[in-house]
């Protein structure tokens, strides 16, 4: 070899070595918050993996501008208080470029402002209370995003289920006593107004209650013939079994939260008929859809092989792809910019819910429509499509429908 050709393999052979130790030495940090214990967290632990999925393939990839994604995981317990304390950690101490996750509504109202103020972008991913990406709407700029069905999608939803499609005309909402159960209580209110109905009963729960005796007797005592819910699993079950103690059995519709597998499994045959509202089921409609379930299966080998919370892997999974489209569009990890790119995506991003082509722009940072959802049904101790004709609906390539936008009232 002459020592040209030596000068260059030497130079080929350092940039390879000043490349691998950039990749090593400067990775892009992803903050990521939810419920990983407590009675939230079938659905915190679901959305973690989903979202460690997707960081592994994007790394395997190439990662974002040349650097890998690295995740800095927090367990904020369904706390307000230890969600606040995670957002003071990941932004002063961690120097996150951005976070993922929040699944208590409640959580997110009250650690948001700490991203807000340090221009540092959100991807709620799976709490849905409507105010959640409103909170802001007095400033000038909102770094506040979401790729999950908000409640001003899902309660005219379920009010629709209800009484159009099921004809009944006594509903009781029970919801619980949280910011996500009384957000969505109003919300709820809101979609029966609409219909010129109100609930025969509306009665509240608090979380960790066992016993929903006095509220299941006022529902049957007024007459209702379906309840109506918003609360999180453990509790939901608790209806389901108060319901089989008294002898009692009327249909549950209510939230996305019904499909959470401590309401299965801890409801039992009393859960089964159970709808609600759902971007994502575990069935291989298409082969994207396919392709997530089974890695989901072989990597983190869930029970019976079923996923704790299919909405909230699937949505995890798809809020990093989302993430990292605009941190490559922006080419850089400063706030502004990654938000700028967010608001205006120039590359449709195929994920496992939908295809996100524009999904957000500067004043609507809702990445998930009225067309997308579809009703699923508690059958068999897993969430099957409630009708033929939804399945078929997952089957096609979907995408954010600006004509649903306003179609729906958002509460601001």
């Amino acid at each position: 070899m002459n020592r040209f050709a030596t000068r260059l393999t030497l130079t080929a052979v350092a940039l390879a070595a000043s490349t691998t130790m950039a990749l090593a030495a400067d990775p892009i940090k992803i903050g990521v918050d939810g419920p990983f214990t407590g009675g939230s967290s079938s659905m915190g632990v679901s959305m973690r993996d989903g979202v460690r999925m997707a960081v592994e393939e994007i790394n395997k990839a190439g990662g974002v501008m040349g650097r890998p994604l690295v995740l800095v995981e927090r367990d904020d317990e369904a706390k307000n208080e230890r969600g606040v304390q995670i957002a003071q950690e990941l932004i002063n101490k961690e120097k996150v470029v951005a976070t993922v996750g929040f699944i208590n509504t409640g959580v997110a109202l009250a650690s948001q402002r700490f991203y807000q103020e340090a221009k540092i972008p959100v991807m709620n991913n799976v709490a849905t209370g409507s105010l959640v990406t409103h909170q802001f709407d007095d400033q000038p700029e909102n770094y506040i995003f979401r790729n999950a069905a908000h409640d001003s999608i899902q309660a005219p939803m379920i009010v629709e289920e209800a009484i159009t499609r099921r004809g009944f005309k006594k509903v009781a909402i029970l919801a619980d006593s949280t910011n996500y159960g009384q957000l969505g209580r109003a919300d709820l209110e809101k979609a029966l107004e609409a219909k010129g109905i109100k609930p025969v009963t509306t009665e509240k729960f608090n979380i960790k209650d066992v016993d929903m005796t006095p509220q299941l007797l006022k529902a049957k005592e007024a007459g209702a013939e379906a309840i109506l819910t918003y609360g999180i699993g453990p509790e939901l079950a608790q209806i389901a079994n108060g319901m089989t103690k008294l002898g009692w059995k009327v249909p549950m519709i209510g939230s996305w939260t019904l499909s959470m597998a401590n309401y299965i499994d801890n409801a039992g045959p009393g859960g089964e008929g159970a709808r609600m509202p759902q971007t994502f089921i575990q069935e291989p409609t298409t082969p994207k859809r396919q392709s997530f379930i089974v890695n989901y299966l072989k990597t983190f080998n869930p029970k019976n092989s079923r996923i704790d919370s299919p909405v909230s892997a699937a949505q995890g999974y798809d809020s990093i792809y989302l993430l990292a489209a605009a941190i490559q569009q922006a080419n850089s990890t400063d706030g502004p910019k990654i938000k700028a790119a967010l608001e205006d995506l120039k590359t449709p991003v195929v994920g496992v819910v939908t295809t996100y082509s524009k999904p957000f722009n500067a004043k609507d940072h809702e990445a998930i429509t009225a067309n997308i959802p579809v009703f699923g049904e508690v059958k068999g101790q897993r969430v099957v499509y409630a009708y033929p004709d939804d399945q078929k609906k997952a089957s096609e390539v979907r995408v954010k429908d600006a004509a649903a936008k306003g179609s729906l009232p958002v509460k601001k």
